[in-house]
């Protein structure tokens, strides 16, 4: 048996393929949306994807079953009580599916959503009735489990979820046996749970000691622990998860009308008409100069998670990106359903030489000299993007807190007759800000360079928890 996890750092994603030696036969799980990457594992060692399994409908990226299916024949496997556009066989408890001398088992989990699903997977080679590994999807990840808040939107009560979430722990995944490992969907930084941690693999036995949600406990503590003090989730995820169980245009196809050259006026025109200007150059080239109106989201960070964040999917999106980087950053917002893109601008700025008027620059004061400023006669108004969990913890004095992911909605808060200088943890969130508060209309919005990590490099007070 062949077991092989991908890990997709931007979204914290894992999926898997496993393959069997003997029939050369293959099956994904939780497959991302650009695909080539199973293709390519595939062809290395001489396999055929034949099957794709998604655990659930996932919230935070659009899975890439469609392209297997399309590309391959695939065919596709969802919980017994998924509800889909598409054909796909249903799995309910106890299902098989068996090719060679790899046995596939579900496990109906539904808590994280309804129609979550477990896969038990065994290498007959090893043992018929010991279970190498079970993939987990996001029932249970390592140190925490999926938040049942999710569908609340649909229809779902967190506290209904939680309860299902609950039993499917108790008494489908922690009866396996302790050795069996553990393989969940998604790893830290996903927004999917509270608590993640960094490692992508466990044991069965491991998390029942470690795992603070799989202690001995009543299912009503349960409910009110896993439903308390979750992260807000990004407007995009309803449209996600609901896309997951749509008939779509593959990625492929979406790339092909959207990834085109346009050229300045057309982009003008383009922004005109409502579009976004989306500039995914890093922080520090953004500031030296961008198109007026731009909002800048790079590529190094959480792009796909900010885009979904700060941008609308029913606009056209054009993107100014660094050459050769237009196909990344069009890709990297179609793992999110983001297919609203019209274009590229030619050439990037490089495309703007001739039209400085067009441009602006965004000013980035070193930690010292941003001191200098907040102590001066005229202060700017000091505004924390961080979450509060963040803000809790440590602050500079006198900033006001409005997370990056309320800033559009809070915006009137912010004085527009008085300088704004905007931090974060380390400058990527606090490019994306200024960039969102220059478009709406502030003109003097400057940045701390490094943002507070460098505040506290330079030796400069921070307000803390513990103060």
């Amino acid at each position: 048996m062949i077991l092989k996890q991908f890990y997709l750092g931007c979204l914290a994603h894992a999926s898997y393929l496993i393959g069997d030696d003997e029939t050369r036969t293959a099956a994904v799980i939780d497959p991302q949306r650009d695909v080539d990457l199973y293709f390519a594992f595939a062809a290395e060692h001489k396999l055929q994807i034949k099957y794709v399994f998604l655990t659930h409908f996932h919230a935070d990226f659009i899975a890439g079953h469609l392209e297997l299916r399309d590309r391959l024949g695939a065919t596709i496997y969802l919980g017994a009580k998924a509800q889909a556009e598409y054909g796909f066989t249903p799995l309910s408890d106890g299902s098989i599916v068996e090719f060679g001398r790899v046995r596939l088992k579900t496990l109906e989990t539904p808590g994280h959503t309804p129609e979550s699903i477990s896969i038990v997977v065994y290498d007959l080679d090893r043992s018929e009735s010991e279970p190498h590994a079970v993939l987990t999807g996001d029932t249970l990840f390592v140190g925490d489990v999926g938040r049942p808040d999710l569908r609340a939107a649909l229809g779902w009560s967190a506290t209904d979820l939680g309860g299902l979430l609950f039993d499917s722990l108790q008494s489908k995944l922690l009866p396996l046996p302790d050795a069996s490992l553990v393989y969940p969907a998604h790893g830290a930084g996903s927004l999917c749970g509270r608590a993640i941690s960094k490692e992508t693999v466990s044991t069965i036995g491991e998390q029942r000691r470690l795992n603070y949600a799989l202690q001995p406990m009543s299912k009503e503590t349960f409910i009110g622990l896993v439903t308390a003090d979750q992260p807000d989730a990004p407007p995009y995820f309803v449209y996600d998860a609901v896309l997951n169980s749509k008939e779509r245009p593959t990625l492929d196809e979406a790339l092909e009308r959207g990834l085109k050259p346009l050229d300045l006026d057309r982009v003008l025109e383009l922004q005109a008409g409502g579009a976004q200007i989306l500039d995914t150059r890093e922080p520090e080239e953004f500031a030296t100069a961008h198109l007026i109106g731009s909002i800048n989201i790079g590529l190094s960070g959480q792009y796909a998670t900010w885009a979904g964040t700060v941008l609308s999917r029913e606009k056209p999106i054009v993107i100014i990106a660094n050459p050769s980087r237009e196909s990344e950053s069009a890709v990297r917002l179609g793992r999110i359903g983001f297919d609203n893109v019209a274009g590229y601008l030619k050439d990037g700025m490089r495309g703007l030489e001739l039209r400085p008027d067009l441009t602006a620059t965004t000013e980035r004061f070193s930690a010292p000299l941003a001191a200098k400023r907040i102590s001066s006669s005229e202060p700017p108004q000091l505004l924390d993007v961080r979450t509060p969990r963040e803000r809790e913890q440590k602050s500079i004095e006198g900033s006001v807190g409005i997370p990056l992911n309320h800033l559009l909605r809070r915006v009137r808060e912010l004085p527009k007759n008085r300088p704004l200088l905007v931090y974060c943890a380390g400058g990527y969130r606090s490019s994306i800000a200024a960039s969102l508060l220059q478009r709406e209309g502030f003109g003097d919005v400057t940045e701390i360079a490094g943002g507070i990590a460098a505040w506290e490099a330079a030796k400069l007070p921070v307000r803390s928890a513990q103060t």
